[in-house]
């Protein structure tokens, strides 16, 4: 019998299980992974932006945890000696319809805390001479890291402090009892006191294997990339992102340096026809006949099929694309578009028909599930983490079988 069960090894199912066994040290822990190593998913398949929490609504825990997260991440880089590169972001407006919503950009920034520098046309091309634009927003903060990195550190120390991590093993059932929640897995089961599940892009499943009705559902969006050739490695100084249409749901197409030296452009948003379909070609006609038939996520490709499909016109055709990026990129033709590995979004969908915008857990009397986790989520990690366990630490008052002390390691 464990203690706890912590399910997925993403960089938040890592962070939660570091903080947790230094929490109660003395409890039994372990962790529980599909695939044969960490971050294989989301965490290991994402720009590695370390965000500073520019577009999140004030008040929100989007807003909170990536401010504290950004923070957070760079603290713990520096104690691992993780390289990571506070290179900044610059938010280019191209014309007056986007210098009125940088406008509403630059309200925002303020609501939630954030440091950050208007800049004329002409400061802007002196920042990045190859970038065009008619202003921009400089914020200092943000910075770039590899979060595989970061995720294996997080494993590292969880065990280090005597936590189990079980890879290959997927989770096929849970049972939640009167004194224990039960797993079960492919390769046997396994029984804890108390159960997290951070399971990213089958969070939706994981409740309903609690047979409990999630409230939501899980609409993948597949964000592909692009990279640039080496001799453009030097094209930009900082991350350089678009003003985002507030009527759109994700924030368009940016140009990112990478913590390896290289430079990538992306991510559209096209819907994934399979759960985990990082490639065009990957098709499960389970998972398409499942969000084809969920009214929720009906409505909000309805909701978005223009823009939908100028997404998908996009992802079969270059040229489109180099659009996007031209706008405030000009020198940059189609030949130099090369391969990039796409991700997968994991984006929840309320009964209604709306992308749940904040994080979102659903908690049972043993059990603490990250329901909706999208980006910044990678940044807020540890945040995200902390207030796991301050979930945990209110649940297990009304537990037996626990001490009521929390202890410090």
């Amino acid at each position: 019998m464990y203690d706890f069960i912590i399910i997925g090894g993403g960089i938040i199912g890592m962070s939660t299980a570091m903080q947790l066994i230094k929490a109660y040290p003395d409890s039994r822990m372990l962790l529980l992974e599909k695939e044969s190593g960490p971050a294989q998913h989301q965490t290991g398949h994402n720009s590695g932006v370390i965000h500073a929490g520019v577009y999140y609504t004030p008040g929100s825990l989007k807003a909170k945890f990536c401010l504290e997260g950004n923070r957070a991440t760079k603290a713990f880089c520096d104690q691992q000696g993780i390289r990571y590169d506070e290179c900044g972001k610059l938010l280019v407006a191209t014309n007056e319809l986007e210098m009125q919503r940088m406008k509403a950009l630059w309200e925002r920034t303020a609501a939630n805390g954030l440091e950050r520098r208007w800049l004329s046309a002409g400061q802007l091309r002196e920042r990045e001479p190859n970038i065009s634009g008619i202003g921009g927003i400089f914020v200092p903060s943000s910075g770039i890291v590899n979060y595989a990195e970061v995720t294996a550190a997080m494993a590292r120390e969880f065990q280090k402090c005597g936590g189990e991590i079980r890879y290959g093993t997927e989770v096929s059932g849970l049972e939640e009892r009167p004194t224990e929640m039960l797993v079960k897995t492919k390769t046997g089961e396994f029984s804890g006191r108390f159960m997290v599940t951070c399971s990213g892009l089958m969070a939706d499943r994981m409740v309903r294997m609690l047979g409990l009705d999630p409230g939501f559902s899980i609409c993948p969006f597949r964000g592909e990339y692009y990279l640039l050739p080496e001799q453009h490695n030097r094209i930009v100084n900082h991350l350089i992102y678009p003003i985002p249409d507030p009527s759109m749901p994700f924030l368009g197409v940016h140009l990112t340096r990478m913590i390896d030296g290289s430079v990538t452009v992306g991510p559209n948003a096209v819907l994934a026809l399979k759960r985990e379909g990082y490639r065009k070609r990957d098709i499960s006609l389970a998972d398409t006949f499942a969000m084809l038939t969920n009214p929720g996520i009906l409505k909000v490709l309805k909701d978005n099929l223009r823009p939908g499909l100028i997404e998908m016109k996009n992802s079969l055709f270059k040229r489109g694309y180099l659009q996007e990026v031209r706008k405030y990129c000009p020198s940059l033709t189609v030949q130099d578009l090369k391969p990039y590995p796409a991700g997968v979004r994991a984006q929840a969908v309320s009964k209604d028909g709306k992308l749940i915008e904040d994080f979102l857990f659903r908690n049972t009397r043993r059990s603490v599930n990250v329901c909706n986790a999208p980006s910044p989520a990678a940044t807020s990690a540890l945040p995200i983490g902390a207030y796991i366990i301050e979930q945990i630490d209110a649940q297990l008052l009304a537990l037996p079988g626990f001490s009521k002390a929390k202890q410090s390691a």
